[in-house]
């Protein structure tokens, strides 16, 4: 197990049973008590955790883990939708990414694909994105021109949410929206867990003729804090195999357009 994994696996214990020993961990990741203490120093100093005598206690991570810390969850299934939602993408058309794992993925294929990069017939695709990660990869991309809201950064997401964000979303027509969730169901539609996030997804949605749910499957069924996207509202949910089939199934039944990749 890599660092990176260890760290993983520690908030996710850590934000299900609000507390744990050095001990447990040892077990859960088949690591020694040195290795495991580094880790808890290492995540103790970024206020993720707070440690205890004996181990670690959950702080505000319990339900939003920032998101250098979320990029190996389900990582097969999210290139899977970033490919396929990038096949839907034209050459000169406006896309809107919020921010989120499954949308930075989908922005890396946007900057790689070789069909978006032939300018010779068309112009260069406009991406609007709230996600400062997301702007920073595609701004080197010579066929894609960036519009960034503006607004306040918030460190686990790197989104920018408030005000100014909202101004910005005001001022433009989208194509296509492509809206990463924390969860998503056929009564409650995509969901967030920040109500500021939310607020600004919800708007890229107004803004776009085609609203496109990316979500992997450990997203359906669930529910969250923070409704931004009615279900009525959403075009495209494009989801991967490892769903449950009775989950796809309602949503289709409810009319929701569903790919399965």
């Amino acid at each position: 197990m890599t660092r990176h994994d260890r760290l993983t696996r520690i908030l996710e214990l850590a934000s299900e049973r609000g507390e744990i020993s050095v001990h447990a961990l040892v077990e859960e990741l088949d690591a020694s008590p040195a290795t495991v203490r580094r880790d808890l120093d290492e995540l103790a100093t970024q206020q993720l955790i707070t440690r205890t005598r004996g181990g670690a206690r959950a702080s505000a991570i319990a339900y939003d883990l920032p998101l250098k810390y979320k990029t190996a969850r389900q990582a097969d299934e999210k290139q899977r939708i970033a490919a396929h939602a990038v096949s839907l993408v034209g050459p000169g058309q406006v896309i809107g990414l919020n921010g989120g794992t499954t949308t930075t993925l989908v922005a890396e294929s946007i900057a790689t694909e070789p069909h978006l990069q032939d300018l010779r017939h068309g112009e260069r695709l406009t991406v609007v994105t709230n996600a400062l990660n997301i702007a920073h990869d595609l701004t080197v991309r010579q066929h894609v021109r960036i519009i960034l809201t503006g607004g306040t950064a918030r460190t686990r997401s790197y989104e920018l949410v408030g005000p100014l964000a909202v101004h910005t979303l005001t001022q433009v027509t989208l194509d296509i929206a492509f809206l990463g969730v924390n969860a998503v169901d056929v009564e409650h539609g995509a969901m967030g867990h920040h109500e500021g996030e939310a607020a600004i997804s919800r708007l890229m949605a107004e803004a776009a003729r085609r609203v496109v749910v990316v979500a992997d499957s450990s997203k359906l069924g669930r529910t969250a804090l923070a409704p931004f996207v009615e279900p009525r509202r959403v075009d495209l949910l494009i989801t991967t195999t490892e769903a449950d089939p009775a989950a796809v199934d309602t949503f289709r039944d409810a009319g929701i357009d569903v790919a399965v990749v």
